[in-house]
C-alpha cells in the first residue's frame, strides 16, 4: 500500500535579527549559538526575549486561575464543599480513552483529599458495550447505591436526556468536559467547559484531564488546609492525558505539559518513584524515561487506550495510575502491556482483511471508503481506519455488526469508526447523513457511528456524493507536509537535537520540527517484526537503515514504521525526517524517523513561507456576527433581484456547512423573508407589506445559528492544527 504523496511546503530561512541567536543561547543556557533553534522559534512566532522566557521556562509563565471559568467554577466548588460538609456520596463518571482515564484518576486522587474513601467511587463505560457519555442504567445504579452527586470528566456536556433522567433520580451533576457545548445550558449544578471561553483565552484548549485538574485546583484554593498531598502531584497524570488527546499545546496547556513531563521524568527513577508505581512500571515496560512527549504518545498513551479496545472495561487503569501498592501495580501494568500487544496483533489482522476487501473496490471512483465485516472487533476499527485513510488518501469508515442489537430482537445495527485525511472534515461529511444514522459523534479527524444495516448502501452512496459536492466547491486539495528546516546528514546529532528540543513539548499547534535532507541515499536497510513480552512476533513491521549524503557517507541511524525495506528507493532521494533520541534501543542513540521521501527525479519546490499557527490563531476564526450579516445581505440581494442560489453556493459563499446553513435560513425566515427551496435552488422574497426585514430577531433563533457557526469554526481550526504525523500515533484518543 502506497501513501499518496503530500505536497511539501518548505519554509525558507527567515532573516533573523543579528542578536536573536545569542538571546536564545543565553535564555536557554546553551554553550553555542543555536542557529537552527533560533530560526525555528522565530518561525513559530516567538520573537521577543519575554516571549522566549515564558515559552522555554514554565517558572516564568503565569498560569490562569481556575476561577477564570467564572460562576460555573464557583458553583461547582460550593456544591463540592456542601457535599463534603453533609457527608454525601460522590461518584466520578469518566471515559475509557487516555484522556478520560487520566481525568478520572485526577479526580479520584484530587477529590480523595477532601472525601473519605467510602464517600467516593468512579465509573468508566465499557467501550465494547457502551458509548462515550452518561448512560441511564449507570445513573440508576448510582442512585440506588445512595450517591447524590455525580462529577463527570471528559464527557457529559451534550447528554441532555441523561441529565434530565439524573434530575428525576435526585442526582446532582457537575459537568467537566471539553467537547461540544449544547445550545442552551443544561440543568446542572455547574458545567465547566473551556469551549465557553474566547478562542484566545489561555484555558480555551484544555483537554478533559486539564479541565478536571482545574476543578481540583479551585478546591485546593478554597480549602487550603485540608489536603495532605501537594496539588503538583497530579501533574504527571495531566501531562499524560493532555498529550494523548491531541489538544493544542499552547497557553496553559503547554505550561501543564511542561511541568507534568518534569514530574513524569522523576517517575522513571525507581529510587524516588514511590507515589505512582504504576506509571513507573509502564515506563519500564515501554522502555522510556518519561522526559519526552513521545514517551506518552508512543508509549503510555497507546497502552492505556489498548485496555478498553481489547477488554472493553478499562476501570483498572485508574487503579494502575493511582494505587501505591507496587506489587498490584506491577500486575496491572503487565496486563496493560499484554493488552497492547494483543491490540497490535488484532490491528494487523484486521488491516490485512480490509486490504483484501479493498481489492474488489474501484478506488478511482471511490471518495470515501466504507467497508463492513461482522467479525471485526469494534475496538480496533478506529486504528485500522486511520491507517487505511493515510495509506490510500481517502476518508475511511469501517463497521462491524453490533452484537447487542443482533441479540436484542430490535433493529440490527452496524457500528464502527471513521477516520479522515487531507483536511476533509469528516464530522460535517457524516453528520449530513444524520437521518440515516442511529448514533454519531466525533471530531473533523475522527468519529464513531452506528446505523441500521439496511441503511448501509444508502449511507455509502450519500457520503460519497456529499464529498464529491464538497470537493467541487472547495477544490480537491491534496495532502500537504510543512517542512521547517533544510539540513544535511552531518547536521544530525546531539547538538541539533538540543536545539530542536527548545520547542518541546510538541503537539498540535506546535508540531515536531520536520527536517528536509536533499540528495540522500539509504544503506544497510533491514526490516523486522516486533515482539511482545513473551517474545512472540506481532507481525508489526519496522524498517531500519543508515541515511547518508555527501556530508556523511557513513550514514546516520534511522527507522521507518510500518514499512518494508523494499519500499525504500535504491538511488538518491530527498527525505523529510524527524530527529529523535531512542533511549530504549540496545545502545541509546540519536536517530531519524522517516516521514516522507521523493526520488531524485521529483522536483522539490520551495513554496511561499508558511505562517506559523501562533500568528494565525487570533485571526483564523471569523466573526460569527459578520457571517450572519453577510447572510442577511445575500437574502436582501436575492430578494431584490429575484435570482436564486443553490445551497452549495450559499455554503461556499459563507464558508459554512449545510447544517449551519439550515439554522441560518430558519433565522432568516424569522426576519420576515419568505423562502422557497427546491432540490436545486433557494429563493428569497419579502411580502409586499414588508419592504424591509423585521429589525428584531428572536434571540433563540439567532443564537442557535451563532452557536452552530462557532462550533463549526472550532472544529475547522482544530482540524487545521493537527499535524498528520502527530495524529497517526494518537488518533485512537479521538472520538
Amino acid at each position: 500500500m502506497v501513501q499518496p504523496q503530500a505536497s511539501w511546503q518548505i519554509q525558507p530561512p527567515p532573516e533573523l535579527p543579528p542578536d536573536w541567536p545569542e538571546a536564545v543561547r543565553q535564555v536557554a543556557r546553551l554553550e553555542h549559538r543555536p542557529q537552527f533553534g533560533a530560526q525555528l522559534l522565530w518561525q513559530r512566532g516567538v520573537r521577543t526575549v519575554e516571549q522566549l522566557r515564558r515559552f522555554l521556562n514554565p517558572a516564568d509563565y503565569q498560569p490562569a486561575s481556575p476561577f477564570n471559568f467564572g460562576t460555573e467554577m464557583e458553583q461547582a466548588v460550593a456544591r463540592l464543599i456542601q457535599a463534603r460538609e453533609q457527608g454525601e456520596k460522590v461518584a466520578i463518571w469518566g471515559d475509557f480513552d487516555a484522556d478520560g482515564i487520566t481525568s478520572t484518576a485526577v479526580l479520584w486522587d484530587g477529590l480523595g483529599q477532601f472525601f473519605a474513601p467510602e464517600q467516593l467511587t468512579y465509573f468508566i463505560p465499557n467501550r465494547l458495550k457502551e458509548s462515550h457519555g452518561l448512560a441511564r442504567v449507570g445513573l440508576e445504579q448510582l442512585a440506588a447505591q445512595g450517591f447524590s452527586l455525580v462529577v463527570t470528566c471528559d464527557t457529559g456536556s451534550t447528554n441532555l436526556a441523561e441529565i434530565d433522567h439524573a434530575q428525576q433520580l435526585g442526582l446532582s451533576l457537575i459537568i467537566t468536559d471539553h467537547h461540544t457545548l449544547p445550545p442552551e445550558r443544561p440543568p446542572v449544578e455547574a458545567i465547566i467547559n473551556p469551549r465557553s471561553l474566547p478562542p484566545d483565552h489561555p484555558l480555551a484548549d484544555l483537554s478533559g484531564v486539564a479541565t478536571a485538574y482545574k476543578l481540583v485546583e479551585a478546591l485546593y484554593q478554597r480549602l487550603p488546609d485540608i489536603p495532605e498531598r501537594p496539588l503538583a502531584e497530579l501533574l504527571d497524570l495531566v501531562a499524560i492525558g493532555l498529550i494523548a488527546d491531541l489538544v493544542a499545546l499552547t497557553g496553559d496547556c503547554r505550561y501543564l505539559a511542561q511541568v507534568g513531563i518534569q514530574q513524569l521524568k522523576r517517575a522513571s527513577d525507581p529510587a524516588i518513584a514511590t507515589r505512582r508505581p504504576g506509571v513507573t512500571r509502564l515506563l519500564q515496560l515501554c522502555r522510556r524515561t518519561g522526559d519526552r512527549p513521545t514517551d506518552i504518545s508512543f508509549g503510555i498513551g497507546p497502552r492505556i487506550n489498548a485496555v478498553s479496545r481489547i477488554h472493553g472495561d478499562a476501570g483498572f487503569c485508574v487503579e494502575l495510575l493511582t494505587s501505591q501498592d507496587a506489587e498490584r501495580c506491577k500486575v496491572l501494568a503487565e496486563q496493560t502491556e499484554d493488552a497492547n500487544a494483543r491490540r497490535k496483533a488484532l490491528q494487523k489482522d484486521v488491516l490485512y482483511q480490509v486490504t483484501q476487501q479493498l481489492a474488489s473496490l474501484d478506488l478511482s471512483t471511490t471518495g470515501v471508503i466504507v467497508l463492513t465485516d461482522p467479525q471485526w472487533p469494534v475496538g480496533i476499527l478506529g486504528l485500522v481506519a486511520g491507517q487505511i485513510a493515510q495509506q490510500y488518501g481517502k476518508p475511511t469508515i469501517l463497521l462491524t455488526l453490533d452484537a447487542e442489537s443482533a441479540n436484542s430482537g430490535g433493529p440490527r445495527l452496524v457500528r464502527g469508526s471513521a477516520r479522515s485525511v487531507n483536511k476533509i472534515d469528516l464530522y460535517q461529511l457524516v453528520q449530513a447523513q444524520a437521518h440515516l444514522l442511529h448514533s454519531f459523534g466525533g471530531h473533523p479527524f475522527a468519529a464513531g457511528l452506528s446505523l441500521p444495516v439496511e441503511n448501509l448502501p444508502l449511507f455509502t452512496e450519500a457520503v460519497n456524493r456529499q464529498l464529491r459536492q464538497t470537493q467541487a466547491l472547495q477544490g480537491d486539495r491534496g495532502p500537504t507536509l510543512a517542512v521547517d528546516l533544510t539540513v544535511t546528514v552531518a547536521d544530525l546529532g546531539a547538538d541539533l537535537f538540543r536545539q530542536l528540543s527548545l520547542l518541546e513539548p510538541c503537539g498540535m499547534g506546535n508540531p515536531a520540527p520536520k527536517l528536509l535532507i536533499k540528495d540522500a541515499w539509504f544503506e544497510r536497510t533491514w526490516h523486522q517484526n516486533l515482539r511482545d513480552r513473551a517474545g512472540r512476533k506481532l507481525s508489526y513491521i519496522k524498517t531500519e537503515f543508515r541515511l547518508c549524503d555527501e556530508t556523511q557517507p557513513e550514514g546516520f541511524a534511522g527507522i521507518w514504521w510500518e514499512h518494508y525495506k523494499d519500499e525504500l528507493p535504491p538511488g538518491r532521494c530527498a527525505v523529510v525526517v524527524e530527529l529523535d533520541y531512542n533511549s530504549h534501543a540496545k545502545a541509546s542513540r540519536y536517530e531519524v524517523r522517516l516521514i516522507d521521501l521523493r526520488s531524485a527525479e521529483t522536483e522539490v519546490a520551495n513554496l511561499p513561507q508558511l505562517q506559523p499557527f501562533l500568528e494565525l490563531a487570533p485571526s483564523a476564526v471569523g466573526d460569527p456576527l459578520q457571517t450572519w450579516e453577510t447572510l442577511v445581505g445575500l437574502a436582501k440581494y436575492l430578494s431584490r433581484t429575484g435570482e436564486t442560489a443553490s445551497r452549495e453556493q450559499l455554503c461556499a459563499k459563507l464558508g459554512i456547512g449545510d447544517r449551519t446553513l439550515t439554522l441560518g435560513l430558519s433565522a432568516i425566515a424569522q426576519l420576515g423573508f419568505e423562502l422557497t427551496q427546491t432540490s436545486d435552488a433557494v429563493s428569497f422574497s419579502l411580502p409586499s407589506h414588508s419592504l424591509t426585514p423585521a429589525p428584531q430577531l428572536p434571540r433563540a433563533e439567532l443564537q442557535q445559528f451563532l452557536d452552530a457557526l462557532r462550533e463549526e469554526q472550532f472544529r475547522r481550526l482544530y482540524f487545521d492544527q493537527v499535524p498528520a504525523t502527530a495524529a497517526q500515533p494518537a488518533i485512537s484518543n479521538l472520538r
